[in-house]
């Protein structure tokens, strides 16, 4: 399992307790808004993850982005595959698949050409964010 926190916002925003075992991060509400990022990434087998993403705006206390992703890795091809849905507050809800594929220049692997490709799509089946 992999974790991963961020924040954006002024930094004034934040108190940190070391006092503590483990260290606490509090958000001081007199403060301008602060925007906290989230990723975790649970392990299904050995080839494929679950990877779920958040984003909370704590001036407006609501959650502005969600995104589940299911991402597999197929060794013998040298691929990422992903597909998921993702919420954004703007955009609402949309399906998304995503791949990226590398192709070898070289015997030993150090020089390769990649491929990636991304589509995302509404409950409507049409393209988001053309």
């Amino acid at each position: 399992m992999e974790t991963s926190l961020r924040y954006a916002g002024d930094s004034t925003a934040l108190r940190i307790n070391t006092n503590k075992r483990p260290p606490t991060v509090r958000y001081a509400g007199d403060s301008s808004s602060l925007k906290v990022h989230a990723k975790q990434k649970f392990r299904i087998d050995s080839n494929t993850r679950l990877q779920l993403n958040g984003e909370l705006d704590t001036r407006i206390g609501v959650l502005t982005f969600f995104s589940a992703l299911l991402r597999y890795f197929p060794p013998e091809l040298s691929a990422k595959i992903g597909a998921g849905l993702q919420y954004d507050r703007r955009d609402k809800l949309h399906y998304t698949i995503h791949g990226k594929k590398s192709f070898p220049l070289t015997p030993d692997r150090f020089v390769s050409f990649v491929v990636k490709g991304r589509c995302d799509i509404d409950k409507e089946f049409k393209k988001v964010g053309v």
